[in-house]
């Protein structure tokens, strides 16, 4: 039998560390693609429509010697109706208690006045801030470090790098530099596990990252998704799914569904491809198309289709 003596290996033994980094910023800066290229998976919707994530998604990355826990926040802006004011409150609310936060700006499209706000903002805040400048492979690269020395005077920033979310540049630079913050500490999920959301809310997203990108200018915002059913065929292999895109006016249901069904087929076989990807199985997707008048102002439907404003 092996004793260990108070002299031998104990505190040789590898120390796990472990924490939180929320990610914040504006709409459209990239921090759903940042988030997705850093786990490794397809968690967090990509659209070039701004306002995309609607709520705190929290994704798992787990090595030998750490874990970190992403929080990725819907983009910060002025809100115009209540799901706004739940977008903004949810980004506020993911900065309690983070080991560290990961802001994004947007050095191609240009660093404005949304990003000097979210830096000032951020003074006050007790944990590290990272400021990451994305899309540096496409932008000017002296207007852009320009623009981040100005934003430099303005926040307090611990570090800050320059990064291309969809390229992978300098994501690994990232990722060692998250992980200088994380204390030790527990592994708080299994290894297996990359993000808290329920399979529901994976697959409605799904949805609408397709609709997102496929629709005119004037029809996104007002879409939701609402799974009605889930149903595993095992005899086949099979799951069948059966959901609802909510939209807010009649005159966007038609343009939803679109000449002879065209655009709702369209919606439906590319988010079947991502959501067999995501279930490992066959899918039989089944889409509706609905209209419930000015939802995003109404709070019972914004509960059914998962923004609940009680939780703030």
């Amino acid at each position: 039998m092996l004793f260990l003596n108070s002299e031998s290996g104990c505190d040789s033994l590898p120390k796990f560390h472990s924490g939180f980094a929320a990610i914040v910023g504006r709409p459209n800066v990239g921090k759903s693609t940042l988030m997705n290229a850093l786990i490794g998976e397809k968690i967090a919707i990509i659209s070039d429509k701004p306002q995309t994530t609607r709520n705190r998604i929290q994704c798992v990355l787990t090595r030998k010697d750490y874990q970190i826990v992403f929080v990725d926040t819907p983009g910060i802006h002025k809100p115009k109706n209540k799901l706004g004011e739940y977008m903004v409150k949810a980004a506020q609310n993911s900065l309690e208690d983070m080991e560290v936060i990961l802001f994004v700006v947007d050095a191609a499209g240009g660093i404005g006045h949304g990003d000097r706000m979210i830096a000032d903002w951020l003074r006050d805040i007790s944990s590290p801030v990272i400021l990451a400048a994305n899309k540096m492979d496409i932008a000017d690269r002296d207007k852009a470090r320009k623009q981040i020395d100005e934003l430099k005077e303005i926040g307090k920033f611990d570090y800050v790098i320059e990064i291309s979310a969809l390229a992978g540049t300098n994501i690994s630079a990232l990722e060692e530099k998250l992980i200088s913050y994380l204390p030790e500490g527990p592994k708080y999920f299994p290894d297996d596990m990359i993000t808290d959301q329920p399979e529901r809310a994976i697959v409605a997203e799904i949805i609408r990252e397709k609709a997102l990108n496929l629709l005119k200018e004037e029809v996104p915002h007002g879409i939701g998704v609402e799974i009605e059913r889930i149903h595993d065929r095992e005899d086949k292999n099979l799951t069948e799914i059966m959901a609802c895109i909510v939209c807010e006016k009649a005159s966007h249901k038609g343009i939803v569904i679109g000449k002879g069904g065209k655009m709702l087929k369209a919606v439906g076989s590319q988010a079947r491809v991502d959501i067999e990807r995501f279930l490992g199985t066959k899918v039989y997707l089944e889409l509706f198309v609905k209209v419930k008048d000015d939802w995003r102002n109404n709070p019972g439907t914004m509960r059914d289709l998962g923004y609940d404003l009680r939780e703030f």
